[in-house]
């Protein structure tokens, strides 16, 4: 007798979940709504090494979703293997940060990752984004035949 009833409650949870959103279809869907917006990998000017031009290689990340999200742990890293780990960090509802590559001072909407060379290729490479345990949040690729930088 129990059957009938199982049978009958099984699409009524699924259409539940689909309404609430718990059934997700992407990576940054489950993030809480964190992506990977947009990269300029190629600093304007001269590749001189200097901070202000490390600087403005940069990677921003958007979080879409309507509540806060802790990044505490989370690694930006490139082709190569180049990882930045997000410290006690948390991005607000609707906002966004940028991860520069060279020095400066963090605040809420810009990181630094404290490098004295660049990460991002200009002729191709991708921007990965992973939770703390490895779980792929979001990735952005480009190639030479972006100019510049990309939205993702």
């Amino acid at each position: 007798m129990r059957t009938p009833r199982i049978r009958a409650a099984v699409p009524a949870l699924a259409g539940a979940a689909l309404l609430t959103g718990t059934l997700l279809s992407t990576p940054a869907q489950a993030a809480g709504g964190v992506t990977i917006y947009h990269v300029w990998f190629d600093s304007p000017g001269s590749d001189n090494r200097s901070n202000a031009s490390l600087n403005a290689e940069w990677v921003q990340i958007k979080n879409t979703g309507g509540s806060a999200v802790s990044l505490k742990g989370w690694v930006l890293k490139d082709v190569s293997n180049h990882r930045y780990v997000f410290k006690s960090v948390t991005i607000g509802a609707h906002k966004t940060m940028k991860v520069h590559t060279g020095q400066g001072t963090d605040t809420a909407s810009n990181k630094y990752q404290n490098r004295r060379a660049y990460v991002w290729n200009n002729t191709s490479d991708t921007a990965t984004l992973t939770k703390a345990s490895g779980a792929k949040v979001d990735s952005c690729s480009w190639t030479t035949r972006d100019p510049s930088d990309k939205y993702c």
